[in-house]
């Protein structure tokens, strides 16, 4: 693994940074939280003009053709300002799964469009159970998507089509998304599956609303459909749990990479503000246990990257490490959160700097997609690494 940066993936990071570092300061960024959407629609605007939606989309759809790879270092910067857009609902959930599973008419219909950033879409799985869904905590095989009991969906198909009935509450973008990709279960007791369905964001019988969550810059919504028209993805006999999967490891490369940029500006605030602010006449930065507990958090962050770097680059090259390199990427969002509001304590609560932002940013995102633990049984697990010695297949 060569960790350098090509050209071009360093020309896409640099563009990217002038034009977050030009749109979304503190200001913007909470004008947009409380809009009805959560989302500035100028800089997504701006976003797609870029080509950052469309960035691992193939070129014969209108998308960039680049690799997951250059999407996990374009995600790192937005990371790093907490972008309030749709990019990791629809780039990173919704669009590869249309890609991976749809058929040609409805690649060719909605992968243009996704691209542009002219259509927004939603993974539409109940909040709880989405690490799940994506295979990161756990094997997805099981009764996640609910069958319409306990905050999930069900499907029936009938004369004219498939319905679906039923919720899904904590689904990101799913208040504002135009494209709503839903799993539901069908085949009742007998033959339970889960499949997937296209839902325009406006059809009869779709209800949503905005909800209220820890992190205000990731929206969420509570998505109600009751007795509503739905298109199947793909063919019926699709894998869904395994495109569902290799989603999930990819979605959790680039989410690392963003988790490490939000980490690493939490830390740089972090010391700026120990550079400045003086305690018996002098930068509280120059004592010695606070550059202690800042190199701890230096050296977790740059671990955390590289751990997400190698990530992203193995999804490329058909390897899943996604799932441990959230991990580690989570806890490092979490120690250089937690010490951002420790050292900015000197000046009262915290509500008018962003620090406490990045602080929710780390403890809604393990709410969403872990907890940390959980994200490294799983990993264990799947590497067998728990097992007895001698009990695992050899193979040369």
């Amino acid at each position: 693994m060569d960790t350098s940066l090509t050209p071009e993936q360093d020309g896409v990071r640099r563009a990217l940074r002038a034009l977050l570092d030009s749109r979304c300061g503190p200001g913007e960024l909470r004008a947009a939280l409380d809009t009805p959407t959560g989302h500035d629609p100028a800089l997504w605007a701006a976003l797609g003009r870029l080509g950052l939606p469309g960035l691992a989309l193939p070129e014969a759809y209108g998308g960039v053709g680049c690799s997951v790879t250059e999407l996990a270092l374009a995600c790192e910067e937005t990371g790093r300002v907490l972008a309030p857009s749709p990019l990791t609902a629809t780039a990173v959930l919704a669009a590869p799964l249309v890609a991976a599973l749809g058929t040609p008419a409805q690649r060719a219909d909605l992968l243009p469009r996704l691209a542009s950033g002219a259509l927004t879409a939603a993974l539409v799985v109940d909040g709880p159970a989405l690490a799940t869904a994506l295979a990161l905590t756990g094997g997805n095989g099981g009764d996640w998507a609910g069958g319409g009991r306990a905050g999930g969906v069900q499907a029936r198909r009938g004369g004219d089509g498939w319905r679906l009935y039923g919720q899904a509450g904590q689904t990101l973008d799913g208040h504002s998304a135009g494209l709503l990709v839903v799993a539901a279960r069908t085949g009742g007791y007998t033959r339970p599956r889960t499949l997937l369905f296209l839902v325009p964001g406006d059809a009869p019988g779709v209800v949503r609303a905005r909800q209220t969550t820890v992190d205000a810059t990731r929206p969420q919504g509570r998505v109600h459909l009751r007795d509503v028209g739905a298109q199947l993805l793909g063919e019926e006999g699709a894998e869904v749990t395994g495109a569902l999967g290799e989603t999930g490891d990819r979605a959790a490369a680039v989410l690392a990479c963003e988790a490490v940029g939000a980490a690493d500006r939490a830390l740089e605030r972090t010391v700026e503000h120990v550079g400045r602010r003086e305690q018996f006449g002098r930068p509280i930065g120059s004592f010695q246990a606070v550059k202690h507990r800042l190199a701890d958090v230096y050296v977790e962050v740059q671990a955390a990257r590289s751990a997400a770097y190698h990530a992203a680059w193995a999804a490329a090259h058909g390897e899943r490490t996604g799932g441990l390199a959230l991990a580690q990427a989570l806890q490092a969002l979490r120690t250089a959160a937690g010490e951002a509001i420790q050292f900015h304590g000197g000046l009262g609560f915290t509500w008018e700097h962003e620090a406490h932002l990045y602080f929710k940013r780390a403890a809604g995102d393990e709410l969403l997609l872990g907890p940390v633990h959980r994200l490294r049984a799983h990993a264990a697990g799947s590497a067998r690494l728990l097992e007895a010695p001698g009990t695992r297949e050899v193979r040369v």
